[in-house]
């Protein structure tokens, strides 16, 4: 399975998981006035939305390169994670007003078995989505499986905390119930905002990462035949790099022997991982 097939198929179980986790908790958490199942039911419609751009972003960024797109289309799933950041962050802000209004007025929850069973049936839900994205995620090393794997384990998380507050209903401490909203409203603000920064580094062709820099540099200066290295760039192309490279060799070698060279080292560069291609500029001295 490769992994952009893994990521089709992550996206797809997100989408109808989370489509039925909505419709329970969206009807449970009104009639049972609670706005910690509320802010629930809106993290879970953020997860449909999440689902949805995962599963576009995906289809695009699987396309190849062509002549218009010569290195691939994999920053699809980084404008489509700035989608989906935004209206995290909406909906976040939203549910914060409601949360701290709910609060201020002192509404109480109505105590009902039904929000009971429905925490237990989402946690059980999401913990299996979990292992299963995982799973995936495990087999092809994606960053979109990662970023969904992550999702469902921190959504098991939030729903028990829901459920603490339910109970808590049950012994007269109404206010706990807002006290979740507005922490659940908390994490999907933080969520939302780590995701936009993210993307924005890749969207603004953020460089590689200092260890793989000088990973990179230290292989180049251990060819004996590399006399000098110099000018390492690098552009992000989805969740890989395009390395470009200018070393220095000496100019009494064959244009042969120079481009061996190179060929060389541009094939221990990709051994690395998280590379695409790398681009060496070979230049006598």
């Amino acid at each position: 399975m490769n992994k952009f097939h893994a990521t089709k198929l992550a996206g797809i179980l997100g989408i109808f998981g989370n489509i039925f986790l909505l419709i329970i908790k969206s009807f449970v958490g009104v009639m049972a006035n609670s706005q910690a199942m509320i802010a629930d039911a809106v993290n879970s419609a953020s997860d449909i939305f999440a689902s949805l751009m995962t599963f576009v972003g995906n289809k695009i960024a699987s396309e190849p390169g062509d002549a218009n797109h010569n290195f691939g289309h994999g920053k699809a799933e980084y404008i489509f994670s700035l989608f989906i950041s935004i209206s995290m962050l909406v909906a976040a802000g939203k549910l914060l007003l409601d949360s701290f209004s709910s609060l201020i007025h002192g509404n109480r929850i109505i105590y009902s078995y039904f929000l009971v069973i429905v925490c237990v049936i989402t946690i059980a839900t999401k913990f299996c989505m979990f292992l299963f994205t995982r799973y995936l995620y495990k087999k092809c090393h994606n960053i979109l499986l990662k970023a969904n794997y992550k999702d469902h384990r921190n959504d098991c998380f939030v729903t028990t905390f829901t459920l603490f507050s339910i109970i808590a209903s049950l012994y007269g401490i109404y206010w706990l119930d807002s006290i979740v909203g507005i922490g659940i409203s908390t994490w999907i603000c933080i969520t939302g905002v780590k995701i936009f920064i993210e993307s924005y580094n890749v969207l603004m062709d953020i460089s590689i990462d200092e260890k793989t820099k000088t990973m990179i540099l230290d292989l180049a200066s251990s060819y004996k035949d590399v006399i000098k290295v110099d000018e390492l760039y690098s552009t992000p192309i989805g969740d890989q790099y395009i390395i470009v490279l200018t070393i220095f060799v000496n100019g009494n070698l064959s244009t042969f022997e120079s481009h061996n060279i190179a060929d060389s080292l541009e094939q221990d560069i990709l051994k690395l991982g998280s590379i695409s291609k790398v681009i060496i500029h070979v230049n006598p001295i």
